[in-house]
């Protein structure tokens, strides 16, 4: 879900066309002229300007090669590098203010699958996730979040728990660490040999969820399936071109991303076991809300639970300072936690009785922010509750 109170984004329309200069000297001005990020090989580079090689798919998809340029003003409230997709939410908010200066229109659906895409330009081979909520979020409602096609479903969460946000304060930028991107290398592998076990043509298969949509079969059949195709120890790009059929050069430039090609081993076996289990876990999430048992509060926080071990062991995007927080927001109150967003660091998420919130929030701030120097980051950012927002916005004076 999209959580309440939206970051500030003001923009200025320019009076006159600004070229990718005027950008580079703000950049420069403030970060010195060598401010650098990874590109969409993978590697770190001096910038000249990265974000217009995002700017530019919004004016590709009309067809448009002479734009109105604009001066922006960027203000958020999203901490950075804590895994609740500030990066996403400037990309969107980009992409939103860019259609509004150019005066044209596209359905939410579009908007954030054009985002989604422009988000591999500095090396992230991330999903949609992100800019599917930041764009389809409705207020008071949590969303299910379905692809091919892109598609949100209403889920009403329990009037009785509230949803608290605990910042780990240790940072974790996707763009800059290899540990996302071979993630998700490894549950395309994982799709390409269970597709070719079951006789599918693994060419056609880049996801997991197609494997299982080209079998007609359920997550619980594909837990079953992963279980007798897969072995648990570390595969080698050797191993995987035997399985495959194909040769290590074919690996490399077909499959691998370009930050992947010289991993040396890839965990298979574990990374579909999450996936699949997770997939079962969102739609066990989704039916007990709609089937509201007295206890309710009880079996979603189980299922974040479960979640979180199934990051934590089988996914490995966890961290000690996420394991800690988790352990604390449980024993303060909390029916279940887990770490949200992409891992390695970032926040956590837990449900919490709405009689509990005062206390709750009182033994962990005391437990994990008082007994270290995270209590000097602001506790506004660090620690709150909230609950479904809306989606993104242009606000236009009248």
């Amino acid at each position: 879900m999209a959580t309440e109170g939206p970051a500030v984004r003001r923009v200025q329309v320019a009076e006159h066309p600004r070229r990718a200069y005027r950008l580079l000297w703000i950049f420069c001005s403030s970060y010195g002229c060598r401010t650098r990020y990874v590109n969409s090989c993978g590697t770190c580079e001096n910038t000249r300007s990265p974000a217009g090689q995002y700017q530019s798919l919004v004016p590709e998809h009309f067809g448009l090669s002479d734009v109105t340029g604009m001066n922006c003003l960027v203000d958020g409230n999203i901490p950075p590098s804590s895994g609740l997709s500030s990066s996403s939410a400037l990309v969107c908010c980009a992409g939103l203010v860019t259609l509004t200066v150019l005066g044209m229109n596209l359905s939410k659906v579009e908007l954030a699958e054009i985002c989604a895409k422009s988000e591999h330009y500095i090396g992230t081979e991330g999903g949609g996730m992100d800019q599917s909520i930041s764009f389809l979020a409705e207020e008071g409602t949590a969303k299910l979040i379905e692809f091919s096609p892109l598609r949100a479903t209403d889920v009403k969460l329990p009037s009785g728990a509230v949803f608290v946000i605990a910042n780990s304060c240790v940072e974790m930028n996707k763009a800059a660490t290899s540990h996302f991107n071979i993630r998700v290398m490894e549950c395309r592998l994982a799709a390409k040999l269970l597709a070719k076990h079951k006789c599918l043509p693994q060419e056609e298969v880049l996801r997991l969820e197609e494997v299982q949509a080209k079998l007609g079969v359920s997550l619980e059949e594909m837990l079953l399936i992963t279980e007798d195709a897969l072995h648990s120890e570390p595969y080698s790009p050797e191993e995987i071109c035997r399985c495959l059929g194909i040769s290590l050069q074919e690996l490399k430039t077909q499959i691998l991303s370009p930050s992947t090609q010289d991993v040396l081993s890839f965990k298979l076996y574990q990374r579909a076991k999450h996936v699949y289990s997770e997939a079962a876990r969102v739609l066990q999430f989704k039916k007990i809300c709609e089937e509201a048992p007295d206890n309710t509060v009880q079996l979603l926080g189980e299922l974040m639970n479960q979640s979180h071990v199934s990051c934590r062991d089988m996914y490995e995007c966890s961290c000690p300072e996420l394991d800690q927080l988790v352990d604390i927001c449980r024993k303060s109150g909390a029916q279940g936690s887990r770490l949200t967003g992409a891992g390695w660091g970032g926040c956590t998420v837990s449900i919490v009785p709405a009689d509990k919130l005062s206390s709750f929030l009182a033994n962990v701030h005391e437990a994990y922010y008082q007994r270290s120097n995270r209590s000097l980051v602001p506790e506004k950012q660090s620690l709150f509750a909230t609950k479904p927002g809306g989606g993104a916005l242009v606000f236009l004076e009248a």
